[in-house]
């Protein structure tokens, strides 16, 4: 039997097949969940079949429009949630957004409408999204979304959204407060850097796949298989002791305070920057 066997999911945020919500709901799926999905709206239709490229295998009943920057489409996506499924016993967040022009400038440059979209999107509609979801969950139910090391510790290149995912784990802790007793749980995972459509808006992504997977102590970068396996597990009763967590799916990229091995794989050493 599956670790999510009988379970119920709603994922939020899934782009298209290499996104880090469509490794999440490819492990879920396979531990035995019955899943649901929402989709960014637009008239064309064009979201929704994207999505649905994505999920359709995993024969979802509910494919479903929601903007989390827009209460009543939170409030309406949920009722379709709540008219589909008896309840819901877990809840991936997958969604982060910061206009380019403020992700790539740096980040005393960046505008006060681009912080405020930033924060907006990539943390209250954490909140928001947890507020409704939890009117549907039963005790042990559990809800996470995805972080970075950039949230934490400066990565060059990250800036506006290191600012907006370092909220994002804050809140992670208040709703695990919040919400505990409920007997919900709420984490997050802090995933290694991984090719994705949100990625690529990162200044210096191919440097930051070389730094990670040079410095780590795996001496290579995380898939997003791997990411969505550990998601399984948070969102398992296996996980039933852990809330209000960061938990770094990343290679112990983390755990390092010094180059460790990358200068012998870069052939540098420290006095040859000395002047």
């Amino acid at each position: 039997m599956g670790l999510l066997q009988e379970k119920t999911g709603i994922i939020m945020g899934v782009a298209n097949n290499r996104s880090i919500a469509a490794a999440i709901a490819e492990s879920a799926f396979e531990q035995g969940a019955q899943l649901g999905f929402s989709h960014l709206p637009d008239d064309k239709g064009k979201m929704e079949a994207r999505v649905r490229k994505v999920v359709d295998s995993m024969n979802p009943r509910l494919v479903a429009p929601c903007d989390c920057n827009q209460d009543k489409d939170i409030d309406s996506f949920f009722t379709k949630v709540s008219s589909t499924y008896k309840k819901i016993d877990f809840l991936v967040h997958s969604i982060a957004f910061a206009p380019l022009e403020d992700i790539r400038c740096q980040t005393v440059q960046a505008s006060r409408a681009g912080f405020i979209t930033a924060l907006e999107t990539s943390v209250y509609s954490f909140i928001a999204a947890a507020r409704a979801a939890a009117e549907l969950m039963p005790e042990g139910s559990s809800m996470l979304t995805l972080s970075y090391f950039g949230g934490e510790k400066v990565v060059a290149g990250y800036n506006l959204m290191g600012i907006a995912k370092a909220a994002l784990e804050s809140a992670v802790k208040y709703l695990a407060y919040d919400l505990g007793p409920k007997g919900i749980r709420v984490n997050a995972i802090s995933a290694g850097p991984i090719k994705t459509l949100a990625a690529s808006a990162v200044g210096d992504f191919g440097d930051m796949l070389g730094m990670n997977a040079a410095i780590a102590p795996s001496g290579k970068n995380v898939t997003a298989k791997e990411v969505g396996n550990s998601a399984a597990f948070l969102l398992s009763d296996l996980a039933s002791g852990i809330t209000g967590e960061l938990i770094h799916v990343d290679g112990g990229y983390n755990i390092m305070g010094s180059p460790g091995r990358a200068f012998e794989k870069w052939n540098i050493k420290p006095r040859d920057s000395q002047s």
